[in-house]
C-alpha cells in the first residue's frame, strides 16, 4: 500500500511538472505572438515612417528566421526610407543572400543618398568592399575610379535635412566616440558631417587609396573631419602614418590634439611591440 502511494505521488508530481512546463511554453508563445502582432502592424502600416521604424528593428532579431525574409520583402517598398531601413536591418543581420539585391538597389538608386548610404553600410557589414567605395566618394568628393560625384549628389550630401533623413542607418553610429561637440556639428549646412561619418566607416577598408584619403582628411578645414580621420587612422593600426599625425599635436582644436596624441601613442606602442617581436625572432634564429 505504501509503495502504491509513493508511485502515485511520483506520477502526480511528474504530471504537475509537465503541466507547469506546458503552461510556461504556452505563455512564452503567447508573448511572442503578441509581440509579432504589434510588429506586423508596423510592417504593414500605411505610413512609410511607421513601416521604416518597424523594419529597422528587425536587425535585433538575429536568431529569428523570419526577420531576414521580412527585411528582404521591404527592400521592394516604394518609399526610400523603408528601403534604407530594410538594407540597414539586413546588414545588422549579416544576411549574405541579400548581397546581390543590395548592390542592385545601390546602383539603381545612386542619386538618393538615403538609400545609397544605407546600402553602403549594409555591404560593409556583409564584408563587401564595394560599400567602402561610397564612403570614399563622400570623404574625397571623387569615386575611386577618379570620376567626380554628380552636382546633385554633392548638393544632397550638404543638405542637413537630407542627412537627418538617414537616421540610425548612417550618422549616429559612425559618430560614436567623437564627442558631443562633433555630434552637434551635424546641424551645419556643409558636407563635413557626412565626410566625418564617412571617415569613420573607412577604418577597415584595405585599399591604399583610402589610407591617403584619410591622411588628407586629417588636414581638412573642418575639425570634425580632422578628428574622424585621425581616429580612423589610429584604428587602422598602421604605424607608418605617425609622421603624418604629428602636426596635429599642435592643432587649434583640443579634440584634434587629444585624438592625435592618443593615436600616436597607440601606433608607437604597436610599432615598438612589432620591433621587439622581430628582435626576439632574430635572436632565436641565431641560437
Amino acid at each position: 500500500m505504501e509503495k502504491t502511494n509513493t508511485i502515485c505521488i511520483r506520477v502526480l508530481s511528474l504530471l504537475f511538472l509537465l503541466l507547469t512546463v506546458v503552461q510556461c511554453v504556452y505563455a512564452h508563445d503567447a508573448r511572442q505572438q503578441a509581440a509579432w502582432a504589434v510588429l506586423n502592424i508596423g510592417l504593414t502600416d500605411r505610413s512609410s515612417g511607421e513601416r521604416a521604424l518597424a523594419v529597422g528593428v528587425l536587425g535585433l532579431l538575429a536568431n529569428d528566421p523570419q526577420a531576414p525574409q521580412l527585411a528582404m520583402h521591404s527592400l521592394d517598398d516604394p518609399k526610400p526610407e523603408v528601403m534604407a531601413a530594410a538594407a540597414d536591418a539586413i546588414g545588422q543581420l549579416k544576411y549574405q543572400p541579400a548581397r546581390s539585391k543590395i548592390k542592385e538597389i545601390l546602383h539603381s538608386n545612386d542619386e538618393d543618398p538615403v538609400i545609397v548610404l544605407a546600402c553602403a553600410r549594409a555591404l560593409v557589414e556583409l564584408g563587401d568592399e564595394e560599400g567602402y567605395a561610397v564612403y570614399y566618394a563622400i570623404l574625397t568628393g571623387e569615386r575611386k575610379s577618379g570620376l567626380s560625384l554628380t552636382e546633385r549628389q554633392k548638393k544632397e550630401i550638404k543638405d542637413p535635412k537630407k542627412m537627418a533623413e538617414l537616421g540610425s542607418s548612417f550618422i549616429p553610429i559612425p559618430f560614436a566616440g567623437l564627442g558631443y561637440g562633433a555630434f552637434k556639428a551635424l546641424t551645419r549646412d556643409d558636407a563635413s558631417p557626412a565626410q566625418a561619418a564617412a571617415a569613420k566607416m573607412l577604418i577597415k577598408d584595405p585599399d591604399p587609396k583610402t589610407k591617403e584619403a584619410l591622411i588628407n582628411a586629417s588636414r581638412h578645414k573642418s575639425w570634425t573631419v580632422r578628428v574622424a580621420a585621425v581616429d580612423s587612422l589610429a584604428r587602422r593600426d598602421d604605424p607608418s602614418v605617425i609622421s603624418e599625425l604629428e602636426p596635429r599635436l599642435s592643432d587649434d582644436k583640443d579634440a584634434v590634439r587629444y585624438t592625435a596624441a592618443a593615436a600616436i601613442i597607440r601606433l608607437a606602442e604597436l610599432q615598438n611591440t612589432s620591433a621587439d617581436l622581430r628582435h626576439r625572432a632574430a635572436a632565436a634564429s641565431l641560437k
